[in-house]
């Protein structure tokens, strides 16, 4: 089984939006969230999703779902204090949907909603093959590595430096297994789910994804994606997959 792990537990405190979280913000008729579910609705090889969502906006999430008519989201839960809480309560889900059965996760950024079916179909035969797989982008420009005082500790080789972004892809029993550690010994702080695995032993592999695939975080990423959507809808840039 492969199970998407959408979460959407924040609240979006950088992207300054009075109203709304920043996953229900309206971009091109609907919220960036149906954006993102719609490209593992449609997906063939998605056999279901999970949400974690934030409490609060739950039962309004709960409506967008039967508006949009997405029918793969088996459970929605709620989001945790931190990402990585929202990230786990989401895998929790995703264990009771999968029910035994041997399942790779996707795990995913609900506002995030740029990637491609292919970015879809190649995290799963990363996972099945070599049992993980990170979404990358080549970096484009000089990274400096800084030390306390801001001085330039170390220039990484640029051709041996990548951007990890999402989806984030493992067996559910591999992933689900480094967050029980991490709970068991009160590590509540990883970034993201490769920092994770990788501090608990396990080998990374990566998948290169598109350079638009970028998380909303700030409203400059708003107008950027919001440009992105339109020149895919215009087909002037992106071909289509």
């Amino acid at each position: 089984m492969n199970i998407a792990v959408i979460f959407a537990g924040g609240v979006g405190s950088r992207m300054r939006s009075k109203e709304r979280p920043k996953q229900f913000l309206n971009m091109h008729g609907k919220p960036i969230i149906i954006h993102t579910l719609e490209l593992f609705e449609n997906h063939p090889e998605i056999d279901a999703i999970v949400v974690s969502c934030v409490k609060d906006w739950i039962p309004y999430f709960k409506d967008l779902l039967e508006k949009y008519n997405i029918k793969k989201v088996k459970e929605v839960v709620e989001g945790g204090a931190t990402g990585q809480d929202s990230i786990y309560n989401g895998l929790c889900a995703a264990e009771r949907v999968a029910n035994g059965e041997e399942s790779v996760v996707l795990i995913h950024d609900g506002v995030r909603p740029l990637i491609r079916p292919k970015t879809i179909s190649d995290n799963i035969e990363s996972v099945k093959k070599r049992g993980s797989s990170i979404t990358s982008v080549v970096v484009k420009e000089t990274v400096l590595m800084v030390d306390d005082e801001n001085g330039i500790e170390e220039v990484p080789d640029r051709s041996r430096s990548r951007l990890a972004r999402a989806p984030q892809s493992f067996w559910l029993k591999d992933i689900i297994g480094a967050h029980r550690k991490a709970i068991a010994e009160n590590k509540h702080d990883f970034i993201d789910s490769c920092s994770m695995m990788q501090y608990y032993g396990h080998k990374l592999y990566l998948i290169e994804g598109p350079q638009e695939n970028i998380k909303i975080t700030t409203p400059d990423d708003f107008y950027t994606m919001r440009a992105l959507l339109d020149a895919r809808e215009d087909e002037q840039i992106y071909g289509l997959e």
